[in-house]
């Protein structure tokens, strides 16, 4: 296993290596849960500087969000679509890059220690399925380089969930 900090000269190529390992992790594995959990687990372990990595199915019936699988301290178990940053990035169903939390209308506050966040939409064949939420405790964490390759990531993990 490695993480970011090794490649701190080419955080691209860090991601690459992610992807692939997340390829051969999940690859012949068609249950969903346990696809979501190592993956969870895979970025937890990758990302430097990050407190709480996991993902919030889309539960059509509510038009919310629901907690899966996840590492990090509890958290919020359902969050109506347009609320917070994971239901406003589900609702515009595009990636969102928060700097600042507290500066986030509406921010729903699941861990105190949480300051930045990153949250991107999960849409398989036009329908969302969910979102994958990351938080650290510093401000500023997330950039362009993470929004894209944590899209990359994304995508490879939809063909699996």
């Amino acid at each position: 296993m490695f993480t970011v900090q090794q490649y701190s000269t080419d955080r691209n190529k860090a991601y690459d290596l992610l992807c692939k390992q997340l390829q051969a992790l999940l690859e012949g594995e068609t249950n969903a849960t346990a696809n979501l959990a190592n993956a969870s687990a895979l970025l937890n372990q990758f990302l430097d500087r990050v407190n709480w990595v996991g993902f919030y199915s889309f539960e059509e019936e509510s038009n919310q969000l629901v907690l899966g699988p996840f590492q990090g301290l509890p958290a919020c178990v359902r969050i109506p679509l347009g609320k917070g940053v994971c239901g406003t990035s589900a609702e515009k169903r595009e990636t969102l890059v928060v700097k600042d939390v507290h500066e986030f209308p509406g921010h729903i506050a699941c861990d105190a220690a949480s300051q930045s966040e990153i949250v991107v939409p999960l849409v398989k064949n036009g329908k969302l399925v969910g979102v994958l939420d990351i938080d650290s405790p510093e401000k500023e964490r997330f950039d362009e380089v993470d929004r894209e390759n944590l899209e990359k990531f994304s995508a490879i993990l939809l063909q699996y969930i």
